[in-house]
């Protein structure tokens, strides 16, 4: 089994960044692809980056390409999430999660094994 534990979130301005952090504990998941999705109030979850083990290919939902950053620390078991320009729009609970299994997009829920309780980041305007 693997813990999920995400930290980071909260409060800033329209234009500002969050630098959201999710430590895995449990196993070590330096093998394994990582992503983080959103889910606002009344909406799906979607995805928003991912990166798969060797950190050399990052994926991204075009909402968030050129202002999000996807980066794992192996040695740490912990992958982050750099958020800069943020939006209104980005407002949501951010979850992260992680795949021990083959992830042909690493951009769909069905992907991902297991998963964190989610960390609340609101933009205001």
């Amino acid at each position: 089994q693997v813990q999920l534990v995400e930290s980071g979130g909260g409060l800033v301005e329209a234009g500002g960044s969050l630098r959201l952090s999710c430590a895995a504990s449990g196993r070590t998941v330096s093998n394994y692809g990582m992503g983080w999705f959103r889910q606002a109030p009344g909406k799906e979850r979607e995805f928003v980056a991912g990166i798969r083990w060797s950190a050399i290919f990052t994926y991204y939902a075009d909402s968030v390409k050129g202002r999000f950053t996807i980066s794992r620390d192996n040695a740490k078991n912990t992958v982050y999430l750099q958020m800069n320009s943020l939006k209104p729009e980005d407002t949501a609970v951010y979850f992260c999660a992680v795949g021990d299994r083959t992830m042909p997009t690493m951009r769909s829920l069905g992907e991902y094994d297991y998963w964190g309780q989610g960390t609340q980041v609101t933009v205001s305007s």
